[in-house]
């Protein structure tokens, strides 16, 4: 008898800090290069300039983290770059930020595609964001930097 065993979900853990992968972080620097390998010995193949910018870490090596953004593309690089301050990428243009998770619920802002902000409570369906000191909430599917099935008080 053959028995396939798939990871569960979210029930991977890094071997380095044994905190869940996939997980998202935030980049902490202005600045930041992307390497081809987990030591300063590889090759820079491009550079992060967005603080704040949602990236995925995939998987950890010492010092080093994998991180993977919003299209797929990724890398290597130094921990002390990332922060654990969660942020998402708006995903779609002019989304609206709603005063409560309903789909009819007042409009307070708008928020356009490829701001940054700070993710705060998600539900089933909807994420409270803030940006630019305006905040509301917004349906999670016009978000990267959270997954569908994530609940965060």
């Amino acid at each position: 008898m053959m028995v396939l065993v798939a990871p569960v979900h979210g029930a991977e853990h890094g071997p380095v800090t044994n905190l869940p992968l996939p997980r998202y972080v935030s980049l902490k620097a202005g600045e930041s290069n992307v390497r081809r390998g987990p030591s300063l010995s590889h090759r820079v193949d491009w550079v992060y300039k967005r603080r704040g910018m949602p990236l995925k870490i995939t998987a950890e090596y010492g010092h080093w983290r994998r991180v993977q953004d919003r299209d797929g593309a990724g890398g290597w690089m130094h921990y002390s770059l990332l922060s654990g301050v969660r942020t998402v990428l708006v995903d779609e243009d002019m989304v609206p930020m709603r005063r409560t998770p309903q789909a009819d619920a007042p409009v307070l802002a708008q928020a356009e595609r490829g701001v940054i902000a700070r993710l705060g409570a998600c539900r089933p369906d909807w994420c409270r964001i803030s940006a630019e000191g305006r905040s509301g909430w917004v349906p999670k599917s016009t978000l990267w930097g959270v997954e569908p099935d994530e609940i965060r008080d």
